[in-house]
């Protein structure tokens, strides 16, 4: 089974050196950086985690951890803050980052975090949901239908995962930007719709007066169960 990667981020060379033999001794692979432009030209699909410290050379973490989220990466980032900075931490949140913790801190809760977020996302990915005749399979990563594969763009995918984590529950644009897109400046409410309206047209019989995706008028969409069953459940080996 392939290690998960880690990418550290940290200005300070004996942090540095520290974090990433703990985290080599945990079982992780690990790539690091010294300041934000480094780290920024290392992201990449290969990476699963990314420690992030906030107060970093050229480009700081903040601004790091928007472009991670812009480029439409789904790495698990873990900001590094200072003491008492409970401003900093709620931004980093608010920009994209899953979790943080506070200087000084003991690297084995670093590492048990990261672990928890690693077997979440391992979790995550064994689920499948079912709707009507089709199966959104996580794993593989395709949508079956008894009449063959359903070919998805990835922003397809990521959009009808969203509607099935969601079920019955009216979603509005803005909510399925920050999920599916990230926090790219280039995109737009038409964006969602285009893309909900491509979606339409692969898993509705009649894409004009939708089964599935339904929109609520003034608010977004809602994705309705059919008189089959909705289910999600976990593959079991």
């Amino acid at each position: 089974m392939t290690a998960e990667t880690v990418l550290i981020v940290e200005d300070d060379e004996a942090m540095r050196r520290v974090l990433k033999d703990n985290f080599q001794v945990s079982g992780f692979q690990v790539e690091t950086a010294e300041d934000g432009e480094v780290a920024l030209a290392k992201i990449g699909p290969g990476i699963d985690l990314v420690v992030l410290d906030i107060m970093l050379p050229r480009v700081d973490g903040f601004e790091v951890c928007r472009r991670i989220r812009s480029q439409g990466s789904d790495a698990f980032i873990i900001m590094l803050t200072a003491k008492g900075e409970e401003s900093d931490a709620v931004l980093g949140l608010n920009l994209g980052a899953d979790d943080y913790v506070t200087k000084p801190f003991r690297v084995r809760e670093l590492l048990a975090r990261a672990q928890a977020f690693m077997r979440r996302r391992k979790q995550a990915s064994q689920e499948s949901f079912a709707f009507a005749h089709f199966k959104l399979d996580q794993a593989a990563h395709r949508l079956c239908h008894p009449d063959g594969e359903v070919e998805l763009t990835p922003k397809e995918f990521g959009l009808l995962e969203f509607f099935l984590r969601n079920r019955g529950r009216a979603v509005t644009r803005e909510q399925i930007l920050n999920s599916v897109w990230g926090s790219s400046v280039h995109v737009t409410f038409r964006s969602v719709d285009r893309c909900v309206n491509t979606l339409r047209s692969k898993i509705e019989e009649d894409p004009s007066r939708p089964r599935f995706i339904r929109t609520i008028r003034e608010v977004g969409y809602r994705f309705e169960e059919s008189s089959s069953t909705v289910e999600s459940r976990q593959n079991r080996r």
